[in-house]
């Protein structure tokens, strides 16, 4: 039979691990000390302006910081983690991005933390170095000093009862514990933070879907108007004409209806350049893979192209499927017209529930979004189906663009 361990030897035991998270919490709290200095740091040369583009860097660094706490803190208390949900600082202006880190209140919730595990890591820390010497020897004495004929601290054969045994060491899971617990409370966000985060997110994500809409509606206009109606105007004015001269000069007449035909013709395939912009066919005709394949190869540069995640057959919603498919024609376009590049490549992977679109280039970089790039484009359509955009562009190259969409099951 396996032995149960003496109460005392537990006690220690545990209250060993707990010293192990307080010790940890000492280190992380001098650390948070210096955070600390550097946060405020940051925050006055943000207000005298020239701070402003290391103050969303420094607030990255407190997230992962605060970030990897919560989930100790976690493991301690033996709650799930679940990853904070903030602003994303890695796309848009200086300006948005400094809007995003000023307004996301997990981020000032992490500002808040890391004063006060400053100050009460050292704090719980040393009260758990204190508490062991305290508590091995006010053991140990009980051990050596207790009278037998007390039968409240010790049994029959004089030997002290189990709940008598290492008291003292007990309050080392305690503290462990109280760390964690204002921890995991501080920076775990509230029901109401997580309901306006995401309020604040659907009403962005919205609000870019509606300049979208209003930027296609405005490009199929033009294409009508410029291209297809133009096209069929022409068209009406040659068959006019090929009237008139019916009678006094078929041959004339037959030339202008030729030129009719052509003319329309070239109006069918307006319309047909139209359609495609609306929802390709080739994506209902060959599915996603295939119609990825047929950009590339229209592309400027040889593209390395790795679709193996939607070439199992399975068809992904339509919506889904045609914003995939324009976030890669759009950057194949950018690439083709402005990256410079000599090579390109394309990876679509699905994972569970989330279809990943990855497109890159070895350019000059430098992409902006507000330069007409169609960036911005990507962004919004991408963001109307509660997606994901990032987009790395440095100067110098190279360029990548991560897009990640819903996508059920």
């Amino acid at each position: 039979m396996r032995s149960t361990p003496a109460p005392l030897t537990v006690a220690i035991r545990r209250s060993w691990q707990a010293s192990c998270y307080l010790f940890i919490g000492l280190l992380l709290a001098l650390f948070a000390l210096v955070g600390t200095a550097l946060v405020l740091a940051v925050l006055m040369f943000a207000v005298l302006i020239i701070g402003l583009p290391a103050l969303p860097e420094a607030a990255k660094l407190l997230r992962r910081f605060a970030e990897s706490e919560r989930r100790r803190a976690s493991a301690r208390l033996g709650v799930p983690f679940r990853p904070t949900q903030y602003l994303p600082l890695d796309d848009g202006e200086l300006s948005e991005r400094v809007r995003r880190v000023l307004t996301d209140p997990s981020t000032w919730r992490n500002a808040l933390w890391l004063p006060l595990q400053a100050v009460f890591g050292v704090g719980l820390a040393c009260l758990a170095m204190v508490l062991w010497p305290v508590g091995l020897f006010v053991d140990g004495m009980l051990l050596v000093a207790v009278r037998p004929l007390d039968r409240r601290t010790v049994d029959e054969y004089g030997t002290l009862l189990p709940e008598r045994r290492g008291w003292v060491l007990r309050w080392h899971p305690v503290l462990a514990d109280l760390s964690a617990g204002w921890t995991h409370g501080l920076l775990d966000s509230s029901p109401s933070a997580e309901l306006s985060r995401r309020i604040a997110q659907l009403t962005e994500s919205r609000a870019g879907a509606v300049a979208a809409h209003g930027a296609e509606l405005r490009r199929i206009e033009r294409d009508l108007h410029d291209g297809a109606q133009a096209r069929i105007v022409a068209l009406s004015m040659r068959i006019g004409l090929a009237k008139q001269l019916l009678d006094s000069d078929p041959t004339a007449a037959r030339a202008r209806l030729d030129e009719a035909q052509d003319g329309a013709e070239a109006a069918l395939a307006e319309l047909r350049h139209v359609v495609r912009g609306i929802h390709p066919p080739v994506l209902t005709d060959r599915g996603l893979a295939g119609a990825v394949r047929a950009l590339a190869a229209d592309v400027a540069v040889p593209v390395e192209a790795d679709l193996e995640g939607v070439e199992d057959g399975r068809r992904l919603p339509a919506a889904i499927e045609a914003a995939a498919y324009f976030v890669v024609a759009e950057a194949f376009t950018n690439i083709s017209r402005h990256s410079g590049a000599t090579a390109a490549t394309v990876r679509i992977s699905r994972g569970a529930g989330t279809l990943s679109v990855t497109i890159g280039d070895d350019g000059h970089g430098g992409a902006n979004e507000r330069a007409g790039s169609g960036l911005v484009g990507i962004r919004r359509r991408v963001a109307a189906l509660d997606g994901t955009t990032r987009i790395s562009s440095p100067a110098g190259g190279p360029t990548d663009i991560e897009v990640e969409l819903p996508c059920g099951s």
